[in-house]
């Protein structure tokens, strides 16, 4: 199995606080990530004055200012992600951000991305996607909401404007992802369908479903994390905070380790137990010289290091060559 690429998705809950982003980055790097993830956008480009907040935003923000007002304070400037690019540099971890508009996109290509992750709000968006397609550099595409149609439809404007590689992420964009809404399921579906590399963008609470996931053949995790849950802002209350995000990247780690190679062996591992575990045909009471081996005479016990109870019907009806004590290994 492939190592599984995990991007640890700080997004917004930096708070617009440079100081903040880096304690992410530290926190991502600490936890074993490959990737720490932010959000690239401009509120006067991404939403118009009368843009409606999602329902939890309203839960989790001041439910009077509108989604412009709150995109307007969360903001990273050119400045703060050439700090933060030199920031993960020196910390030994990838930086990556998503941009959500077409300025952004100009913005993250003047700072020298080599990878492009797209929303998915934005899947349905062509000028954006031929854009980013256009700069002919690995995508990693992420599905919420949408169709198996729609997703198909974005991979082949993306490789046709020129990208260098496409990959997709099974996701639900409700935070948090109710457990019968995850449909893990549909990311074989897009490895059949699609023919790409398919991971999972996981915004339920707990590190369960991106564990399945893996274990289901995802290739790439994305986690929402953040210092605290308890922090203002929209998406720390479905974070994980540093300890599990830690938890999650050792899962997922043991469960691509512990996948194999699929063939089905004994492992070095569990060699030594052979001789102990299996059984042998052994002499169930005394036998004589001469004697025919029968039910009456011979039985299976462990340790398997004699004659494999495989062999029974081979040993049947044979004469004893030479006399044995009970619980003896026989041979012919």
């Amino acid at each position: 199995m492939k190592r599984v690429y995990i991007i640890a998705e700080a997004g917004v809950n930096h708070n617009g606080n440079i100081d903040i982003a880096k304690r992410l980055v530290d926190v991502a790097k600490e936890a074993g990530a490959d990737v720490v993830k932010f959000q690239t956008f401009r509120a006067d480009s991404l939403a118009s004055k009368y843009a409606q907040k999602a329902e939890y935003q309203f839960h989790t923000t001041d439910e009077k200012e509108t989604q412009k007002e709150m995109l307007k304070k969360l903001e990273l400037t050119y400045d703060m992600h050439v700090e933060l690019i030199r920031y993960c540099k020196q910390a030994g971890i990838e930086f990556l951000s998503t941009p959500f508009d077409l300025d952004s996109i100009d913005l993250l290509e003047s700072v020298g991305m080599n990878l492009y992750k797209i929303p998915s709000g934005e899947i349905t968006n062509l000028p954006y996607l031929r854009k980013i397609g256009s700069l002919k550099k690995p995508v990693i595409l992420s599905s919420g909401m949408s169709t198996l149609e729609e997703v198909e439809e974005a991979v082949k404007i993306l490789k046709e404007s020129g990208a260098a590689d496409v990959s997709v992420l099974h996701c639900n964009t409700q935070y948090p992802t109710p457990m019968e809404d995850v449909n893990l399921n549909a990311i074989k579906s897009m490895q059949e369908a699609v023919g790409v590399r398919v991971g999972y963008s996981d915004h339920t609470e707990g590190i369960e479903a991106s564990i399945a996931a893996v274990a289901i053949g995802a290739e790439i995790i994305e986690k929402h994390f953040t210092l605290d849950k308890t922090m203002e802002g929209p998406d720390h209350k479905a974070s994980l905070e540093p300890h599990e995000l830690k938890a999650m990247v050792k899962a997922v780690r043991n469960i691509e380790t512990a996948m194999g190679d699929g063939e089905k062996r004994p492992t070095s591992s569990e060699k030594e137990n052979i001789a102990i575990v299996r059984k042998s045909i052994v002499a169930k009471r005394r036998i004589e010289k001469g004697e025919i081996f029968s039910e009456d005479n011979i039985t299976t016990k462990r340790p398997g290091n004699g004659i494999s109870p495989m062999l029974w019907d081979c040993v049947m009806g044979i004469e004893a060559k030479r006399k044995y004590e009970e619980d003896e290994l026989i041979e012919l």
